[in-house]
């Protein structure tokens, strides 16, 4: 189906429901994830926190994808513009020379942000239908609980940039290390179906049935104790950062921009040359 959405739209779309937040990413190209819509995001997020009446979020995709990754090729990038920053101290990257610059907006707006996120206290459930990939994986991460559409799918190609994997590098966490390896080393999709087998989703439904199955399980949730989920949600989180999730991360992240420098003396730009036609032809 064509997609009619225009690039006046807002970036994400919030609603409340009774007890039940629905931030929903509206952007074209597949809600690609540029800065404007990663802030949108914070700001939805931020107002489901603070509002005493939401005890649980949705973070769905509008049209046929939840996330094609980060914005690398439509005409509404905007990597080379300030935004003003929220989830850490690292100054402006605009004006920077080169590493400097790109290790500043991706402490930010990739692993700073996505950090922020995964510590919002209210249970959060990631509605993912069609593809969730790359950036749209750390998204859908930072999520408590996914609930997935037979058609989804999920991949993270971008060893094929020379890069090991997205800034939010959960993969070891999020699946069985042998299985994130050749997650990361094929580049391949990862259908809904073998998603759920190997832990990384909850819940598979049919495309008809996505929109109401998270809806019913939000709103049973929602009948918890909202600071018993608030505990809940830290105690889960904390345990996982005493398996190295935060410090592995941290580790990664110096890896990825490792990549990102090593192709910006080497190839064609940061990325390896690599842009999004040719991650669509591999994954296709």
């Amino acid at each position: 189906m064509p997609d009619d959405r225009t690039p006046d739209d807002p970036p994400v779309l919030h609603e409340r429901r009774g007890p039940v937040a629905y931030v929903t990413m509206n952007r074209r190209y597949r809600n690609a994830q540029n800065s404007a819509m990663t802030y949108a995001l914070d700001d939805a997020f931020y107002r489901a926190a603070e509002d005493p009446e939401v005890k649980v979020v949705v973070l769905a995709g509008a049209g046929e994808h939840f996330s094609a990754g980060h914005d690398i090729g439509t005409p509404g990038r905007d990597a080379h513009l300030p935004f003003e920053r929220r989830a850490g101290l690292w100054w402006d990257h605009t004006g920077r020379p080169g590493a400097e610059s790109r290790f500043a907006r991706e402490s930010e707006v990739y692993l700073g942000m996505c950090r922020r996120w995964r510590e919002l206290p209210k249970p959060v459930i990631a509605s993912v239908r069609g593809a969730c990939v790359a950036g749209g994986l750390m998204l859908a991460w930072v999520c408590d609980l996914i609930v997935a559409s037979e058609d989804a799918f999920f991949a993270d190609p971008v060893v094929r940039m020379g890069i090991p994997g997205v800034e939010y590098f959960a993969h070891p966490w999020a699946m069985p290390p042998r299985i994130a390896k050749e997650f990361l080393y094929t580049g391949d999709r990862m259908a809904a179906r073998r998603a759920y087998e190997v832990g990384m989703v909850n819940r598979v439904v049919p495309d008809s049935e996505l929109t109401a199955e998270t809806e019913r399980l939000a709103l049973r949730i929602a009948g918890m104790p909202a600071f018993g989920l608030a505990l809940t949600k830290r105690a889960v989180n904390q345990a996982e950062d005493l398996q190295g999730l935060h410090t592995g991360m941290d580790s990664v992240f110096g890896l990825h921009h490792l990549a990102h420098a090593h192709n910006a003396e080497t190839a064609a730009d940061s990325l390896g040359g690599v842009d999004i036609a040719a991650l669509k032809e591999a994954n296709t």
